[in-house]
C-alpha cells in the first residue's frame, strides 16, 4: 500500500472517528478545588454545518438557562480548537480530535468527563431539543454539588 493511501486512511479514520461518540465517565484529579461544570466544545478548523449547530445550540442552552452560573463561575464554557497545538494535550486528554461535547464536572477536586458527543450530533441541529436535554444533564449535575 502506498504512503499517500495510507495516509489518507489514517486522517479518515480520524474524520469518522471524531463523529462518533463515545459514552461514558472518567475521573480524573483536579488542581481546581471549587464544585463547578466545565462545558467544552471541542472543534476542528474546518466544521460542517451540525458542528456549528452544537456549538450555537450550547450558547443558546447556556446563555438562556445557566447565566447565573457563567457568571459565578459555577458553569464555565471552553471551545477548543484541536488543530491548534496548543490545545492538543488537552484534546488528548478528552480523546477529542474533531468536534465533541464534554461536561468536566469538578466535585471536590476530583473531575469527572461526561461524553456528550453522540447526543450533541443526534440533537446538535434541533436546538429545542438540544437545549432542552441538555439543560437537564447541567441541572442534574449541578444539584448534586
Amino acid at each position: 500500500m502506498k504512503w499517500s493511501t495510507l495516509f489518507i486512511f489514517f486522517f479518515a479514520s480520524i474524520f469518522a472517528y471524531s463523529c462518533l461518540a463515545q459514552e461514558g465517565r472518567t475521573s480524573y484529579q483536579s488542581a481546581n478545588q471549587s464544585n463547578h461544570i466545565e462545558v467544552i466544545d471541542f472543534y476542528g478548523t474546518h466544521r460542517c454545518v451540525t458542528c456549528r449547530a452544537i456549538e450555537a445550540s450550547t450558547h443558546y442552552t447556556l446563555d438562556n438557562y445557566f447565566s447565573e452560573q457563567l457568571k459565578n463561575g459555577k458553569v464555565v464554557f471552553k471551545a477548543v480548537n484541536v488543530d491548534e497545538e496548543k490545545n492538543y494535550k488537552m484534546a488528548e486528554a478528552y480523546e477529542a480530535t474533531g468536534t465533541a461535547l464534554f461536561l468536566n464536572i469538578v466535585r471536590g477536586g476530583k473531575e469527572t468527563h461526561i461524553d456528550l458527543t453522540e447526543f450533541a450530533f443526534a440533537k446538535g441541529r434541533d436546538q429545542k431539543a438540544f437545549s432542552t436535554q441538555l439543560k437537564a444533564i447541567i441541572e442534574g449535575e449541578l444539584n448534586k454539588f
